[in-house]
């Protein structure tokens, strides 16, 4: 019961949140051949809305809009000395720091992701920014209390020099003053792109008769979104196991919810259906569960597959008669 209080919790959150987000994600690295010493990307809800290389001295604006947000400012010429500058050389000298901390040599990548959470409607703001050594998280900042906090042990020598007080200020005034003051513009700049509503297709699936039936959506926009099985009209938990949110490669994504069908009855399997919500719709996309509805995905590979075989053994014999 105290699942599906906090399901039902995260899901209003989900669809009726009006929280935006500016973030950086950045690696840097060396000692790694044909990867980049450091690349760089901004990203306004989820978009990706600039990219930088420094090592190719790649610089590019991926959204029209945002080439209007930088007009009448300073802020593309800082994003520019960020990358190629300044924040180059600083994690240069943090990840030479961090092999002789860990007594390293060899190939070794430092990241940051960092930026802010601003709702619109409370008009609470967040900071964030966490650094990882080598896929692992190291040390972030808590926006609430002002401090640095480690995840790991080694971290305690960073912590004690960017606690400090005049530090500390530098750093609180980024994520929770000049982050949120570009946030607000970029938001205001690419309103009619950032607030359109994509419905996704959806399908089920199954692996085998055996398998759970795997309701898939894709190609939805915001990422804001909510899927679940219900029987007989009324949500289903047991057997259900949800899937995370994943990006496709065109600024929408994807989900998919999973539910156990190894003890449903054949005749009961009308009784379920899938529900996609989409935060800003108000109508749900429902996909009713019906036995000749899911599509076996071994055999349709195995379709596929003997065509590829029919098709190869149809070029050789056609290749075999021309040169009889």
């Amino acid at each position: 019961k105290k699942n599906i209080i906090l399901f039902n919790v995260l899901r209003e959150k989900l669809l009726y949140s009006a929280t935006h987000s500016l973030m950086h994600f950045i690696t840097a690295s060396v000692g790694l051949p044909n990867f980049s010493e450091f690349l760089g990307v901004l990203a306004v809800d989820g978009v990706n809305v600039v990219y930088c290389d420094s090592s190719s001295k790649t610089f590019e604006t991926r959204q029209d809009w945002m080439e209007t947000a930088f007009k009448n400012n300073t802020q593309l010429e800082t994003y520019k000395n960020f990358c190629f500058k300044n924040q180059p050389v600083i994690f240069r000298s943090m990840i030479r720091s961090l092999r002789e901390l860990f007594n390293q040599s060899g190939a070794h990548f430092l990241q940051r992701t960092g930026g802010c959470e601003w709702d619109e409607n409370t008009g609470e703001v967040t900071g964030v920014i966490q650094y990882g050594y080598d896929g692992e998280g190291f040390i972030e900042f808590d926006s609430k209390t002002l401090t640095w906090t480690t995840l790991k042990p080694e971290a305690v020598i960073l912590q004690q020099a960017w606690n400090k007080e005049a530090l500390i200020t530098a750093t609180a005034a980024i994520v929770t003053a000049i982050c949120p003051q570009r946030l607000k513009l970029y938001v205001s700049t690419g309103k009619s792109f950032l607030q359109r509503k994509v419905l996704p297709s959806v399908s089920l699936l199954q692996k085998s008769p055996s398998s759970p039936i795997s309701c898939h959506a894709t190609g939805f926009y915001p990422h804001r979104a909510m899927m679940f099985w219900r029987k007989d009209g009324e949500e289903v938990h047991e057997g259900v196991d949800h899937g995370e949110i994943l990006p496709n490669n065109d600024e929408t994504s994807q989900m998919s919810v999973d539910l156990n069908v190894s003890s449903v009855t054949p005749e009961d399997w009308s009784r379920y259906e899938c529900v996609f919500q989409l935060s800003g719709v108000e109508d749900s996309i429902v996909t009713k569960l019906n036995k000749r509805v899911p599509i076996t995905v071994a055999v349709l590979v195995l379709v596929l597959i003997l065509i590829a075989v029919i098709g190869f053994a149809a070029y050789k014999k056609k290749k075999g008669e021309r040169f009889k």
